[in-house]
């Protein structure tokens, strides 16, 4: 199964995001999950690599050539992809991905998870889309995402297209019970 994570390169934040960025790489290969991601070296990106690293696990991280030539890469990636930009990357890392798991993150972490998500909505991705909760980061998300959808700027169906978990113990077991999206996807994307 390839996992296809978003994640902060913050070094800054909590340390408890560090460590559920360590667990989470660690189980996706324990799992035998090949993890894809940014290619960064710090922040939870480092820490997810170094957990998915420490337990043998395959990791492929993609990263725009801005990025390399300021050495943002992870250094210990037996695969990394440099790509020209942005919007390259973040088709690289959805592509042929089995699952979208996000971990708290700023705007980059949020607007590849909205992207994923329309694309779900839009019937062009199918997949799980996993948010990882810790200490409640998700929370304020899920409750304006409940408001967008009260205000009628999305169907209620599509409350559906992502799943908030607590922990990251919970992520593998989430990715395995959600069924995929919708096929009529399409016939739902416009709200009625």
């Amino acid at each position: 199964m390839r996992v296809c994570v978003y994640c902060a390169s913050s070094e800054h934040c909590d340390r408890v995001y560090h460590e559920a960025a360590f667990a989470l790489g660690r189980q996706l290969a324990e799992a035998g999950c090949t993890t894809v991601y940014g290619g960064g070296a710090v922040g939870l990106m480092g820490s997810l690599a170094d957990g998915a690293l420490s337990a043998g696990g395959q990791v492929i991280g993609i990263i725009p050539r801005f990025m390399t030539e300021v050495e943002w890469q992870h250094p210990g990636l037996a695969s990394l992809e440099v790509v020209e930009d942005m919007r390259e990357r973040k088709h690289r890392l959805l592509t042929d991905s089995d699952a979208v798991v996000a971990l708290p993150g700023g705007c980059g972490t949020l607007e590849e998870l909205f992207e994923a998500i329309t694309l779900k909505r839009l019937g062009l991705y199918f997949n799980p889309i996993v948010l990882v909760d810790t200490q409640g980061f998700y929370a304020p998300l899920q409750a304006f995402m409940e408001q967008v959808v009260a205000q009628r700027f999305m169907n209620p169906e599509h409350l559906g297209m992502w799943h908030l978990v607590d922990t990251v113990e919970e992520v593998l077991p989430a990715i395995r019970r959600i069924p995929r999206w919708r096929d009529d996807a399409r016939s739902i994307a416009v709200v009625r």
